[in-house]
């Protein structure tokens, strides 16, 4: 595969001007024609799992850990009418994790959604700390815990969250096995992983069990796993082509940047171009954050497929 050969200053600059797209002269780089319209929400693929999910998806984990969030944090009506709003626009992926405790929101906002058209995502914890509980159970253990918090027959999705270690897939060869175990049986369509290092994520590429991935992206090297986007851009790009489901995350630099309109926009254009990210989560708290992604979007992608 060909490298990435534009320096960091020319890489910046292009992305200053809202062009980034255009000037990637690469193979790791696609044109809009991935995308079927200009829909944010239009339905993609997840690699070769058999999920089909919307383009961008809701996370419930901003600024989140030990099962607390910003959703949980605010008013619970708040937080319930914010799922509904976004369901009500066309999202159909939600993003869990046993750290964000936002099971409880999913669950009582899942009484007024249509449970077969979502897709439902959570993430185990296996490390020290990250959640109260001493004890970290099996993968069943805790899969069926999260059915039970969720009142749902079965996940889309579960991963081992937050890996860094290069040998995460022998450490965690037990889990993977049990999940699985969880997928031959229905409880679970498709398993994978969430990365918190480049040296976890090239782990993944090279691991047929991975079915999705998390990967943190975004262009100015914020909260990912190397400060020199196209470090993490290429290996993205090998996970795409070993067939795995690749969900952006971060791609606000964890809210760092959530302020400034620009670099938004050339985020979303830099992501969205790449042509190897499946789809993108944004984590939401309030309603009138849904609209104005869903209008970034849009006005994003129309712009690609006119240049």
């Amino acid at each position: 595969m060909s490298k990435f050969s534009m320096n960091r200053r020319k890489f910046v600059a292009a992305l200053g001007m809202g062009t980034a797209h255009l000037v990637f002269n690469n193979p790791l780089f696609a044109t809009a024609t991935r995308f079927g319209s200009i829909d944010p929400l239009q339905i993609v693929k997840l690699g070769n799992s058999g999920i089909e999910t919307s383009l961008v998806g809701v996370g419930t984990g901003v600024h989140a850990g030990n099962r607390t969030s910003a959703l949980t944090r605010q008013e619970r009506t708040k937080s319930i009418a914010t799922i509904h709003h976004a369901y009500e626009r066309g999202f159909k992926f939600f993003d869990c994790a046993d750290t964000y405790g936002t099971h409880p929101l999913m669950k009582e906002a899942l009484q007024k959604m249509d449970r077969d058209k979502l897709t439902i995502s959570s993430k185990i914890w296996v490390r020290p700390g990250g959640i109260p509980d001493a004890e970290r159970p099996d993968a069943n253990i805790v899969v069926d815990r999260f059915r039970k918090e969720l009142d749902v027959d079965y996940l889309d999705l579960v991963q081992i969250h937050c890996m860094v270690d290069a040998d995460w897939t022998d450490s965690q060869k037990r889990q993977m096995d049990i999940m699985d175990d969880l997928k031959a049986k229905g409880i679970i369509r498709a398993h994978g992983v969430s990365v918190h290092s480049l040296e976890a994520m090239k782990a993944a590429v090279k691991s047929d069990w991975v079915d999705v991935i998390h990967v943190r992206i975004n262009p100015y090297g914020i909260a990912m796993d190397k400060p020199d986007p196209k470090e993490v851009v290429e290996v993205i790009a090998d996970l795409h082509n070993s067939g795995k489901g690749v969900i952006g995350m971060k791609v606000i630099g964890d809210g760092k940047y959530s302020g400034d309109s620009e670099k938004i926009n050339n985020t979303l254009q830099f992501v969205l171009g790449l042509g190897t990210v499946d789809m993108m989560i944004v984590g939401f708290e309030k309603i009138e954050q849904i609209d104005n992604y869903i209008a970034r979007v849009e006005t994003t992608l129309d712009e690609m497929n006119r240049a």
